[in-house]
C-alpha cells in the first residue's frame, strides 16, 4: 500500500592511546583507540550520558561537527542526542536511504528484467540477418567478481539465450542500448577526480564489472627500469602511459594511476622497489555499455556464434533501439541481494543505479523528457521521507550514493529512517544487507574482540573529512537500539582514527544497560 501511495504522491507532485580529557566525576576514563578496553562493564542511562558527553567534547573536536542520535525502539524513547537536527554529510550513510527507498517501494523480491531484442527473424540455418540489441535497464549485478566467476561467465547467459533461439550466425550488429536511464555518466555533484577512481566509475544504462578493470604493476629485474603493467581485463579501450620506476631495494612503494577526463590513458606514476611483489590497482573505463558490447561479441565469437558486425553502443541523451523481436530477458537475482551487495561492500555505483531505477519506474507519459532518472529518484525520495514524517528540511540529496559532497541529512532523519524499516515488512531485508562489526562488509575488521563484534548492523561512510555510521545494536540487556553517529569537518590523525571515535560509542552502547 505505501507503495501505492508513493506512485500516486509522485504523480501527484509531480585512532598512541591516551585519556579522554574532562572525564565527569565516578565514572572510568575512556581511550581513543584501544578501543578493546571499553569493553568492560556496564552504563546506566546517565553513566552513558556523562561519557558520550565526555567523549565528543574532547578539545581535538573543537573544530568538528558531530550529529548524534540514539534511541530505544523497544520503549520508543531518545536515550542521548547531541545537534540531532544539523544537517551534515552523511557521506555513504546515503546508501541507507536508497536501500529504504528501494525495497518500500519495489519490494524486495524485485528483479530488473533486460530484454535482448533481434531486428530479424531466424532462418532454418540458423542465420540472423540483423542486429542484436541488449535493452540495458540499469542492472548492476553483470559482474564476474561478485558472481565468483571468470571475467566470460558473466555472459554465459546471454549465449545461452542465444543458442536457445537456434541463432549460429548474426549478420548485424551487437548494439548496447543503455538509454533506458536516463542521466550522464556522472553522478550529480560528483567531483572531476572521483571518476578517475574505481569507487567514481562511469554510471550507464548498460554495465560490465562495476565499469572498472583491475591492473597489476610487476618491477623490473633491474633497478632503473621502468615497471610492467598488465590489464587484466579484456577489451577496455584504455591504453597505458607507463611512467613508472623499479627502484633499489627497499624503496618506498609509490604509485599512482590517472584518466584526464575525455581520455582512454592510463597514466602511471611511480617507483616499486627491485624484487618487491607486483601491486594491484584499479581504474574506471569510459564507456562501459561500449565495453559490454565489445566483450559480447567476442563472448559469442569464442562461444561458436558467427558476428559478421561491429560492437556498437548508444546511450542517453540519443534515441533508443527499442524495435525489434525480444528474444527473451536476462533477470537479475531479487532486489534483497542487490541490496546487500550495495550496502556491504559500500558500493557506490551499484547503488546509484538502484536509486536511478527507482526514478525510471516512476516516469510516466506525462513526466517532462529533460528530468533524469535520479531527479526522478530524489523525488521519490523526497514523498517517501514525508510518508515516514521526516521533517521536508532535514534532508537534501542530489544522488543515492554518498559521493555526492552536497547529500545532506541530519542524525535525527537517518535514525527516524532506522525506526521505520524496524516496523515495515521488508526489515528483515534491509537488516540483513547491513556490515556486521567483525564479521563483513565494510565493517569486517573493526570492533573485533568487543562486545560490539556481532551486535552492531550499521552502515559506514566516510570522505575526506566525513566519518558517519548508522544502524542498530543490541544494549547489554539486550534493548534494541537505533543510532545515527555522523562526524563532520574532522581532520583526523594517524593516533586517533575517525572510525574508532565512531567505534568507541557503539562500545558505549553496548555496554549500555538503561536504567534499574
Amino acid at each position: 500500500m505505501l507503495a501505492l501511495f508513493l506512485v500516486a504522491a509522485f504523480l501527484l507532485f509531480g585512532t598512541p592511546s591516551q585519556a579522554v580529557e574532562n572525564t565527569p566525576n565516578n565514572v572510568a576514563p575512556l581511550v581513543s583507540k584501544d578501543i578493546g578496553k571499553l569493553s568492560e562493564g556496564t552504563y546506566n542511562l546517565d553513566q552513558l550520558n556523562r561519557h558520550i558527553e565526555s567523549y565528543i567534547n574532547q578539545s581535538r573536536f573543537n573544530s568538528s561537527t558531530w550529529g548524534i542520535k540514539v534511541i530505544s525502539l523497544d520503549k520508543n524513547k531518545t536515550i542521548y542526542e547531541h545537534n540531532p537536527n544539523i544537517r551534515l554529510s552523511p557521506a555513504s550513510n546515503s546508501k541507507l536511504y536508497t536501500a529504504a527507498l528501494a525495497l518500500t517501494i519495489l519490494s524486495s523480491d524485485y528483479r530488473i528484467k533486460t530484454p535482448i531484442l533481434s531486428t530479424a527473424s531466424v532462418d532454418s540455418k540458423g542465420l540472423m540477418n540483423g542486429d542484436i540489441i541488449v535493452s540495458g535497464r540499469g542492472d548492476p549485478s553483470w559482474n564476474f567478481r561478485s558472481l565468483n566467476c571468470d571475467f566470460w561467465g558473466v555472459f554465459d547467459p546471454f549465449i545461452r539465450l542465444l543458442k536457445e533461439k537456434n541463432i549460429t550466425h548474426i549478420s548485424g550488429n551487437i548494439i548496447a542500448d543503455s538509454t533506458w536511464l536516463k542521466e550522464p555518466p556522472q553522478g550529480s555533484s560528483w567531483t572531476a577526480d572521483d571518476m578517475e577512481n574505481a569507487f567514481g566509475a562511469e554510471l550507464s544504462g548498460i554495465t560490465l564489472a562495476d565499469n572498472y578493470i583491475n591492473l597489476r604493476i610487476t618491477p623490473s629485474l633491474k633497478a632503473g627500469n621502468q615497471c610492467t603493467v598488465e590489464l587484466l581485463q579484456p577489451l577496455s579501450g584504455l591504453s597505458i602511459d607507463n611512467h613508472t620506476t623499479t627502484g633499489e631495494k627497499n624503496t618506498n612503494r609509490v604509485l599512482r594511476v590517472e584518466r584526464f577526463p575525455g581520455e582512454h590513458i592510463l597514466r602511471i606514476f611511480g617507483t616499486l622497489p627491485l624484487n618487491g611483489e607486483p601491486e594491484l590497482t584499479d581504474a574506471p573505463v569510459p564507456e562501459p555499455s561500449y565495453w559490454f558490447a565489445r566483450c559480447l561479441k567476442q563472448a559469442l565469437l569464442n562461444a561458436g556464434i558467427k558476428v559478421d558486425g561491429d560492437a556498437v553502443s548508444v546511450r542517453w541523451p540519443d534515441s533508443g533501439l527499442n524495435s525489434g523481436n525480444v528474444l527473451g530477458y536476462i533477470t537479475s537475482p531479487v532486489l534483497r541481494e542487490l541490496v546487500k551487495n550495495c550496502l556491504k561492500p559500500s558500493q557506490n555505483l551499484e547503488t546509484d543505479l538502484i536509486f536511478a531505477q527507482v526514478g525510471e519506474l516512476m516516469r510516466t507519459p506525462t513526466t517532462s523528457n529533460w528530468l533524469r532518472s535520479d531527479e526522478l529518484a530524489v523525488q521519490a525520495l523526497d514523498h517517501y521521507l514525508l510518508s515516514i514524517v521526516t521533517p521536508k528540511d532535514a534532508v537534501f540529496f542530489d544522488e543515492g550514493s554518498g559521493l555526492s559532497r552536497n547529500n545532506l541529512t541530519t542524525a535525527a532523519a537517518t535514525v527516524n529512517l532506522l525506526k521505520a524499516m524496524a516496523l515495515h515488512p521488508e526489515y528483515t531485508s534491509f537488516y540483513d544487507a547491513l556490515p556486521i562489526a567483525g564479521v563483513d562488509g565494510s565493517l569486517a575488521k573493526r570492533m573485533l574482540g568487543t562486545s560490539a563484534a556481532g551486535n552492531v548492523h550499521a552502515k559506514t561512510g566516510g570522505l575526506r573529512w566525513v566519518s558517519s555510521l548508522s544502524g542498530y545494536i543490541n544494549s547489554a540487556t539486550g534493548e534494541k537500539i537505533a543510532f545515527s553517529f555522523m562526524l563532520n569537518r574532522h581532520v583526523a590523525s594517524k593516533e586517533f582514527r575517525s572510525t574508532d571515535d565512531l567505534d568507541n560509542l557503539c562500545l558505549m552502547l553496548a555496554r549500555y544497560q538503561g536504567n534499574r
